[in-house]
């Protein structure tokens, strides 16, 4: 299922390394030379995505399959922005705390845009863009955190495997399960990005 629904990604998920400054979190924060990640890259972190039919999401057929495949019988919609949710600013500023979840977090844009940030093996983060049609799960135990762009808008279906828990750990949570099932996975084993620089 991975390598499915992969045509034409790179327009709606795009990924960079951060720079280091205070600025507006919602600004893109390239690094100077930007520094782009590829999507392979991501897949190595144990990010997973897809870019699916957003202007037909109720009734795409490629969501169904992935929904199947994954087991994901749990979808509800959130709309972020000022307008349309409570004590926008708490929740915004609570969302770029950098935290982890036991769970996928899995979010499928459909209108709109933001950015999902992750730590490397380097503990260096690295930023990603979702703009509509991009569907992405970050994997259990992988240190994260969200943002709106300037935009200030996003529309998101969140998936979920049974009954939905939200809880963010914030760092740091290294004792839990989830995250050393995660560092043993991605994080000690050599990536091919790894494997080449040694060379």
């Amino acid at each position: 299922m991975e390598n499915e629904f992969q045509e034409g990604k790179e327009e709606v998920i795009q990924a960079w390394y951060m720079d280091d400054s205070e600025e507006d979190q919602r600004l893109p924060h390239h690094r100077e030379p930007k520094q782009f990640v590829s999507i392979d890259r991501l897949a190595e972190l144990g990010i997973i995505s897809w870019r699916l039919n957003a202007n037909d999401y109720e009734n795409d057929e490629g969501l169904k399959k992935i929904r199947e495949a994954r087991g994901y019988n749990y979808m509800d919609i959130c709309d972020i922005c000022p307008e349309k949710l409570p004590n926008y600013e708490a929740k915004i500023k609570s969302f770029f705390e950098e935290h982890l979840h036991t769970d996928e977090e899995i979010r499928y844009c459909v209108a709109g845009s933001g950015y999902f940030d992750v730590r490397d093996e380097k503990d260096q983060w690295i930023r990603i863009a979702v703009k509509k049609g991009g569907m992405i799960v970050l994997p259990a135990g992988i240190y994260h955190r969200f943002t709106l762009d300037t935009d200030n808008y996003i529309k998101a279906l969140r998936l979920f495997v049974g009954e939905p828990v939200w809880t963010p750990y914030n760092r740091p949570h290294d004792h839990l399960p989830a995250r050393r099932e995660y560092v043993d996975a991605f994080i000690k084993k050599p990536t091919v990005s790894q494997a080449v620089e040694a060379l």
